[in-house]
């Protein structure tokens, strides 16, 4: 099987980590070989946040090269406009609602594209590119903070050769036990959208 290179993105306190580390669990529970590579950046002051998730039954290196992803998952809007070029041609995007507006957006001197801007330049790479409404459903699931759990489960309904019963297993360890089964109504919601 060749490998799966899936592309976390996001800004530093989004949960891409959390998200990425569930990701990898998942692959390994499934019976894969993983590697997973991160870069955290100035992740704790709001800087951009990646991780190299790659799944296959021989992985020998953790990092996806340019314009190798399979799939581009991004916590926010214009983080995955950064990481476009990472994605390969027919590759899936799945884009979370997120906006966090950088310093030039907010002091004016620049504009936050719009999403027909940001589908736009995905038309060039891919036709499968997915805005999830993350922040609404995990509103409605009980938490704005499940919104990473939300794009966790858009993505477990492209996986269809893993069950949906190990990405659970993996949600109900990876968080604290009080917010499990808020999460897990996040990744339900996410998993009826794509």
């Amino acid at each position: 099987m060749k490998a799966i290179n899936f592309l976390v993105v996001g800004v530093g306190g989004q949960g891409a980590l959390l998200a990425s580390n569930v990701l990898a669990e998942v692959g390994v529970r499934a019976g894969f070989d993983v590697k997973k590579a991160e870069v955290h950046g100035m992740s704790q002051r709001g800087g951009s946040v990646n991780s190299h998730v790659r799944w296959g039954e021989d992985v020998k290196s953790p990092t996806i090269s340019q314009g190798e992803a399979d799939v581009l998952f991004s916590l926010e809007k214009l983080e995955s406009l950064r990481y476009v070029s990472m994605l390969r041609r027919g590759g899936v995007a799945l884009v979370g609602e997120f906006k966090i507006p950088p310093l030039t957006v907010s002091s004016g001197a620049d504009a936050y594209p719009t999403d027909n801007e940001i589908a736009h330049i995905f038309e060039q790479v891919t036709d499968d590119f997915h805005f999830i409404p993350t922040l609404t459903l995990a509103k409605e699931a009980g938490t704005s903070r499940a919104h990473n759990v939300v794009l966790l489960g858009a993505l477990s309904s492209l996986v269809e050769d893993v069950p949906e019963e190990i990405w659970l297993e993996v949600i109900a360890e990876r968080v604290p036990e009080k917010y499990v089964e808020v999460n897990q109504a996040a990744f339900q919601a996410g998993r009826l959208v794509s």
